[in-house]
Order: structure tokens, then sequence, then C-alpha cells
């Protein structure tokens, strides 16, 4: 088995941004690049992607442009498109037709590379807990959470961890707030979510405003032949029930898995059943 400790790794990006990453295993033929969602950092992988390289796997979890440790666009561009080059390139650092596992922003960014602008490129994805035909309510609470403090930040990290709680309503508070740490900047005395604001209020196109579009995300979905797996949350409010069902009827070569007691960061409610999945599914390669 390999070893499970990270290596810290950084790649070129499109527009010459440095992204960050972290490596689990030994670089080879069977490589998994996990992509988080927005305003989410590398960090939130950490179970699974361990778990995944002691199979055998090399597991590597990016830091995407504006988040984590990964340069913010001096010109604000946070197109989705931008996203999937910036996937690109590492992809193509990397070798070997990776699987991807993308969860929400990262779901989408995968969508439209392998259905649009690099096909062929993955041996099979991943999508958790995001269709083209999101629910509106879902996306409209998750875009308020991550407005309220994204210019004010928070005086303390007790402060931040009662914002998360009341977020993540259907969740225990870890008894410790040490791991907000990975998620958040101190500046001048006050804690700030560690990525661009400028994310989600960009300057005109310059957002990832291809979210929008379910028409076009449909049809990239459609043009993968590729193996897919949706894996939704059971409590989520971004993809319903009827939208996972309607993704997998469009989408012949997905299968779908629904994990209970969790919402739509899945691998931060259940990281068991969620890590069971994506092996199953990965095993599915040996």
């Amino acid at each position: 088995m390999q070893s499970s400790d990270p290596t810290r790794i950084t790649f070129t990006g499109s527009d010459d941004l440095t992204l960050v990453a972290d490596r689990r295993g030994a670089p080879g033929e069977r490589n998994v690049v996990f992509l988080h969602g927005g305003g989410q950092t590398r960090y939130s992988w950490g179970g699974t992607a361990a778990a995944v390289a002691e199979r055998g796997w090399c597991s590597w979890t990016v830091d995407a442009r504006g988040h984590g440790e990964s340069d913010w666009s001096p010109t604000g561009d946070y197109r989705l498109s931008k996203f999937a080059a910036d996937v690109a390139a590492v992809m193509s650092e990397i070798g070997d037709r990776p699987a991807l596992v993308g969860a929400s922003l990262g779901g989408l960014t995968s969508l439209l590379l392998l259905g649009q602008d690099a096909p062929g490129a993955s041996r099979g994805l991943v999508l958790v807990d995001i269709v083209p035909n999101m629910e509106k309510k879902g996306t409209d609470r998750i875009a308020s959470f991550m407005m309220a403090n994204a210019e004010s930040g928070f005086a303390s990290l007790e402060e931040a961890a009662d914002a998360v709680a009341a977020y993540n309503h259907h969740r225990d508070r870890p008894p410790s707030i040490d791991g907000l740490r990975k998620n958040l900047r101190e500046r001048d005395g006050r804690w700030y979510w560690h990525w661009d604001p400028k994310f989600i209020s960009p300057a005109a196109d310059r957002g990832p405003s291809e979210i929008n579009d379910p028409t076009l995300l449909m049809n990239c979905a459609k043009a993968i032949p590729e193996p897919m797996m949706l894996v939704r949350g059971r409590m989520s409010d971004v993809v319903s029930p009827e939208g996972a069902v309607e993704f997998v009827d469009e989408v012949p070569n997905a299968e779908f898995v629904d994990v209970s007691e969790a919402g739509h960061m899945v691998a931060g409610d259940r990281n068991d059943a969620f890590t069971a999945a994506v092996t199953t599914f990965l095993d599915g390669f040996s």
C-alpha cells in the first residue's frame, strides 16, 4: 500500500496561475483528481483521498483558482471555462486519463471539460451532488451563505464556526474549531474565507455564468461516453430526487447513489458512505 501522507504539489494552470494540490500515493497509471465545490478547498477531500491512495490509486486534491492556496485571478476571471482549462492543464501534466471526482462547482467544471473542451481526457467521472438542473432554493441558500461575510469576514474563529453550524444545521457541530483554520485567512485581526470574493461578485462576463445554462451542461453530460456516477445527498436542497432521476434517464452511462443523512456536502456529512461509493466506482477500472 502507498502512504496516504500528502505531498504538496504545484501546477501551472490557465493564465499562468499557480494551482496548489496535495498528492497521496505514487504517480503511475491509476490517477484520480478531486475537484472541490465553490468556496471550499482541497482539504474537503482528505479522508476519501487517503482511502483511495490506500487502494493503490494516486489521488490528487486540487485547490481551484481563487480558492485555498491557489492564485487568485488578477482580472477576476472565474468563468467555468477557465476552471475547466485549469483542470485540463493539471491533467496534461499528470498524464494517463485520470478519473475525476467533482463536487458542485468541480462537477460542473468536469462536465464542461469532458463534454465539450477535452473529450476523452478522463476514464470516468463522479459527480457529487450536482446536476445541470439544480434547485434554485438550494443554490440561493449557498450564495447567501457565501456572500454574507465574504467582504466583512469574522471577528473570530468561533464566530465563523457559528455561521457554519447555522448553515449545516443537519450536521453535529464538531468539538474543535481548529479545522476551520484551513478554510480561513487571518488579516488585520479578522478572519476571511480562503477564496476570492470576486468569485461570487465578479466583474461583467467574468463569473461562472455557464452554471446557469442547464441545456449546455446536459448536452455536455450526454456527450461523455465514459462511466459516470452521481452521488446525491438524500437531504440535499440542490439536487432533488426528480432531478437525479432525470439525469440518469438522460445519461444512460450514469449510475446513481443516494446517501442517507447527507446534504449537499456529502463527503463532509457522511464520509464513510461517500468513500465507499467512490472506491467501489474506481474498483471498476481495476
